[in-house]
């Protein structure tokens, strides 16, 4: 259905890998950002750590050397490899976003994330209303079908609703502003299923309208109104969102 997979099941947990290498990064990166292994902890012997996950020094050394380019880990000679601070961390990186999806969110973490999303959307938009061509806005209108449809599906509607964003940054004609997508994608899979069956669906239609509305003022190059209803699409994401915190 998209090149995004699925939503909730690449986020939920780790996505199921293409190799051992791949699967040691999902395993480690997860385990820091949920807590198994604790910012600042040294993580366990190479020893300890291939009979763990049954692979080769070789591809460990190489998961632990892409985990380091993600900014997740440190190694340092005669002490090991400690987890590095957070700050550190490459939270552009889809990964390290997705590994999130598990871990204990406070609502401060909800609002950066979401404050970035809107930051980066309302420019991407603001763009695509005056870049757009006539094939990208049929794509967004077909996206917009698809969430319409999906009323009833979270996932189904979420992964539309993620093609629809996608367009968005494409349209922009800014290379650099398609990193959004990777934001986007965990906000939507973070208010898929907030509240209660009533309310997700209630969300579900109110997004739809809003992205309905989003696509016809991109269509017709007005960038004022298309920012305003990108600032109601996040901030209403966001309000929705946080009743995973209950």
């Amino acid at each position: 259905m998209t090149e995004a997979g699925s939503l909730i099941r690449s986020l939920s947990g780790r996505p199921a890998a293409r190799n051992f290498h791949t699967f040691v990064i999902n395993e480690i990166g997860h385990g820091i950002v949920t807590g198994t292994f604790p910012v600042g902890s040294i993580l366990p012997s190479d020893a300890a750590m291939m009979e763990r996950f049954g692979v080769s020094r070789t591809v460990l050394r190489e998961a632990l050397r892409t985990l380091e380019a993600k900014g997740m880990v440190e190694a340092r000679p005669k002490v090991g490899t400690r987890v590095a601070p957070r700050s550190r961390w490459n939270f552009f990186d889809p990964q390290v976003l997705s590994w999130h999806f598990d871990a204990r969110l406070d609502r401060g973490f909800y609002e950066h994330l979401f404050d970035v999303r809107l930051a980066l959307e309302q420019r991407a938009v603001a763009h695509a209303a005056r870049n757009r061509n006539a094939e990208q806005v049929r794509l967004m209108k077909y996206w917009v079908h698809q969430m319409d449809l999906a009323s009833d599906l979270f996932e189904a509607h979420a992964l539309a609703a993620l093609e629809v964003h996608r367009l968005v940054a494409e349209a922009s004609g800014n290379p650099l502003l398609r990193s959004v997508v990777g934001v986007v994608e965990l906000c939507l899979a973070l208010g898929a299923q907030a509240g209660t069956d009533e309310e997700n669906r209630a969300a579900r239609l109110a997004a739809t309208r809003q992205h309905e509305t989003l696509v016809g003022a991109i269509e017709s190059g007005d960038a004022e109104a298309a920012g305003s209803v990108m600032a109601e699409i996040v901030s209403d994401g966001l309000a929705h969102a946080l009743k995973r915190l209950g």
